[in-house]
């Protein structure tokens, strides 16, 4: 079957077209909404301006795809879309789990409420991507470039973040339980009220980053980089912040019990005081 013989049979009231092979096809700007594609070979296909909404790509080859498109509640489950172009794509609701997004170009894209849980999203480009709300719990997002990405409310639970650039990025009130997010760039970024229990963040860049109200409990900033950083109100009990830097951090009302300093760098800092809900904080050797 040719694009030319899909788009016919679309018309004439036919959906079902799963397992069909339409490598590098040209199907911009055609309307294929609730159409079933699943297992389908669309590798490389350009569907740049098409009407995909609720189609069902489930377990497709859409690598090197163009899919510059409205993807709207699409069934995307575990296709694979390495190298896929999706700048500025419409994915709200749509559903990414266990897919394979490599390499794959989002910037801009509108993700919000959308699923990714367990998604391979290494070295993806999600620059300026619409997350909010989206679940990206066990997403594997090495080196992933997230930066001014708005994840206001995602769920980030035990994902993988390692190397990755959240420079400028919106975490306001998101979930981070149990993620590594070592040597990760968040220079910038808003955690505000967001919850980020037994994580790892070590070597973390939080250079004037926004933490008011977090929960960062029991959890690891080994050598972390929170220079400037505003911690009002944020809850650090129990975690480790051996070696990190606070110069001229804010920690104004912060609860630290527990909380381990050794051979952190506080210049500047403007610490909780004791008899507040925070300890005051004495680093090794003060």
């Amino acid at each position: 079957m040719d694009a030319a013989e899909l788009l016919r049979r679309y018309k004439a009231g036919e959906r079902d077209f799963r397992e069909v092979n339409l490598q590098g096809a040209f199907l911009g700007g055609a309307d294929l909404s609730g159409a079933t594609l699943r297992e389908s070979d669309l590798s490389r296909a350009n569907l740049i301006g098409a009407d995909l909404t609720r189609v069902n790509f489930r377990e497709s080859n859409l690598v090197e795809a163009h899919l510059e498109a409205n993807l709207t509640e699409a069934n995307l489950i575990g296709s694979d879309l390495r190298g896929a172009i999706l700048t500025g794509a419409k994915l709200v609701d749509a559903s990414l789990r266990a897919a394979n997004l490599q390499g794959a170009v989002l910037k801009s894209a509108d993700l919000s409420y959308a699923v990714l849980s367990e998604a391979d999203l290494r070295d993806t480009d999600l620059t300026r991507a619409k997350m909010v709300e989206c679940n990206l719990g066990r997403a594997k997002l090495m080196k992933a470039l997230m930066m001014k990405a708005d994840l206001q409310g995602a769920n980030l639970t035990n994902a993988i973040l390692m190397g990755a650039n959240l420079e400028d990025a919106n975490l306001a009130g998101a979930i981070l339980h149990g993620v590594n997010a070592t040597n990760v760039n968040a220079a910038g970024a808003d955690f505000s009220r967001a919850q980020m229990s037994s994580s790892n963040l070590a070597n973390i860049n939080l250079k004037g980053a926004n933490l008011r109200a977090a929960t960062v409990t029991w959890t690891t900033l080994r050598g972390a980089d929170l220079t400037e950083a505003k911690l009002y109100r944020a809850k650090l009990c129990w975690s480790n912040l051996i070696g990190a830097i606070l110069v001229d951090a804010v920690l104004i009302d912060a609860n630290v019990n527990e909380a381990n300093f050794r051979n952190a760098n506080l210049q500047g800092a403007i610490l909780p005081q004791a008899g507040t809900r925070g300890q005051s904080i004495v680093a090794d050797g003060e």
